[in-house]
């Protein structure tokens, strides 16, 4: 693609420009309608399972194409979620907790990714550098929400050139996205009309949540058939494999929209 991968153009040295604000919010719009797509309007609904920043290519006018589908996968019908033998498969910071103990990916796991590259976008940074004490750009991102200084996020290299109002909404909304919980996550189509302005983002709490399985101590049919592990009591905190339990028992290509 003639303008690369997008991490070429966030994670660059300090004696180049960095990328505009407009582009970056075009960038976040064209990655969410791509995912809208593969969600819900192609022939098969597909789950991308490694969606990040250096699978996001961007042409001459710097158009989003989700690229590197080799662990994408159609979702049968009635299933909702996809199942790897090997185990969980995609990219570290980008994996969705539930995902680690179930083994499987949901449209509501790329949901999550989404999150993670919506706040590399905004804050130019990678999701595990290590800031401020915290191992992940998700959990810092957090405690700034917690303490009223989310803009404060914002990539300092942008200064005072980016719009505070649609940071604020960005920034909120990749909380949203990276919530640990996947039923508090929104759908595609929430996340294209909150981008556009035309819905607010859903409320997010001032902390992070614990992670709790299963959510709402419902246990996701799909899920009972994989999960093998006993636990009561593992407590939510900056690392995403901790968790609560409740009543837990034993090819490359591209796409462009």
């Amino acid at each position: 693609m003639p303008n690369g991968s997008l991490d070429q153009h966030l994670f660059i040295g300090p004696n180049k420009e960095p990328l505009e604000w407009d582009l970056r919010y075009k960038i976040i719009s064209g990655v969410a309608s791509a995912l809208h797509y593969l969600h819900n309007e192609y022939d098969h609904r597909v789950v991308h399972r490694d969606l990040k920043a250096s699978n996001i290519m961007l042409d001459s006018e710097f158009n989003a194409r989700l690229g590197d589908f080799g662990l994408a996968r159609a979702l049968e019908n009635g299933k909702t979620s996809y199942e790897e033998a090997e185990g969980v498969l995609g990219t570290m910071g980008y994996i969705a907790p539930e995902c680690f103990l179930t083994g499987k990916a949901t449209q509501l796991s790329d949901v999550y990714a989404f999150g993670v590259v919506l706040l590399e976008i905004v804050c130019g940074q990678r999701p595990g550098t290590k800031i401020a004490g915290f191992q992940f750009l998700v959990d810092w991102v957090w405690l700034l929400h917690r303490d009223g200084k989310l803009l404060e996020a914002v990539d300092p290299r942008l200064g005072d050139n980016y719009t505070a109002e649609e940071a604020e909404r960005l920034l909120l909304l990749g909380l949203a996205c990276s919530h640990p919980n996947a039923s508090e996550r929104p759908k595609t189509q929430a996340i294209l009309q909150i981008i556009s302005g035309t819905m607010p983002v859903p409320t997010v709490p001032p902390f992070k949540p614990a992670f709790v399985w299963p959510a709402g101590g419902q246990m996701d049919m799909d899920s009972i058939e994989t999960m093998s592990f006993t636990s009561s009591s593992f407590v939510s905190g900056s690392n995403p494999l901790e968790f609560h339990a409740e009543g837990a028992t034993s090819d490359t290509s591209t796409l462009l929209v």
